[in-house]
């Protein structure tokens, strides 16, 4: 968002709307909070990092058995879950 676009409340009104401003920062917006008309301070949203490395970045690290969907595994599996007695 930018600086000619945050928009502005006083220290009441922030304290009334709370759970809207949070939302509207959680929504990628920046709030300021004036006390007099003066600007002291600004709500912005947490950095969120996501590392990703894209697809088939893990090419040649997996190693799968032969029989990695054989019924014997998948029923192994789904006792271990407890779905099968």
């Amino acid at each position: 968002m930018s600086e000619g676009a945050t928009e502005q409340y006083n220290i009441h009104e922030a304290k009334t709307n709370l759970s809207r401003i949070i939302d509207r920062v959680e929504h990628g917006e920046e709030i300021v909070i004036s006390r007099a008309g003066r600007p002291v301070a600004k709500v912005i949203p947490f950095p969120t990092k996501v590392s990703r490395r894209g697809r088939g970045s893990l090419k040649g690290q997996l190693h799968m058995a032969d029989d990695w969907d054989s019924p014997e595994v998948n029923d192994a599996i789904a006792r271990d879950f407890g779905l099968l007695p």
